[in-house]
């Protein structure tokens, strides 16, 4: 739940359109755009308070909570203004489908992070009673034999760069970069958890 301490909702530029503000909501692991909504003063507060994100619904002149019905909520992560503070950037994890017609996004197109989406898939291989995948093969076999096959697929990986074409060198580096996420989550950690070491180093 995000600290409402940490968003003055009060220096929003409220009176520009009509006391709401377009809300462009973001999956904070995927990067996906998942929906536009507005908010109102309230329905953003009581977003920080909940770390439910809600929204004004402008047909039902009402409060709406994403999934109230649905059960599809939206998990608050951030939230942060743009420059002329009058819309907001809304970082949250989906409870399930956004779009009411079933699928993850609003916008049929929008890109993902290809990485974070497998990585999801991963760990929902890690938790599945029944799954007798690879992935979770992997799993079973413990800490040291993930290491191993990520030791042997970087090895492929630098053979392919420098004997193979370059179809090659892609698929091994996709076969690489599958059994590291493996790796990462058995031990406890994430991409997320890599993709934040990459940009804190970005801006060292």
């Amino acid at each position: 739940m995000a600290d409402s301490t940490l968003f003055d909702i009060d220096t929003l530029d409220w009176d520009k359109q009509g006391g709401l503000l377009p809300a462009i909501v973001q999956d904070a692991s995927s990067l996906r755009v998942l929906m536009l909504g507005y908010v109102s003063r309230e329905s953003l507060a009581l977003t920080l308070a909940s770390g439910r994100v809600t929204f004004f619904s402008r047909s039902r002149q009402a409060l709406w909570t994403k999934g109230e019905t649905s059960g599809n909520t939206l998990q608050l992560v951030s939230v942060e203004a743009d420059c002329d503070r009058d819309s907001v950037l809304v970082l949250a994890l989906p409870q399930g489908p956004t779009c009411h017609n079933g699928t993850a996004s609003c916008f049929a197109q929008a890109p993902a992070d290809a990485v974070a989406a497998l990585d999801a898939v991963v760990a929902q291989r890690q938790v599945a009673d029944s799954d007798a995948s690879y992935t979770r093969r992997l799993f079973d076999a413990g800490i040291a034999r993930i290491a191993q096959k990520v030791g042997e697929e970087g090895v492929e990986t630098a053979l392919a760069a420098v004997t193979a074409d370059d179809a090659s060198l892609r698929g091994e580096a996709a076969d690489l970069t599958y059994h590291l996420l493996v790796l990462l989550r058995a031990r406890g950690l994430d991409w997320n958890a890599v993709r934040a070491e990459l940009a804190r180093r970005a801006g060292a």
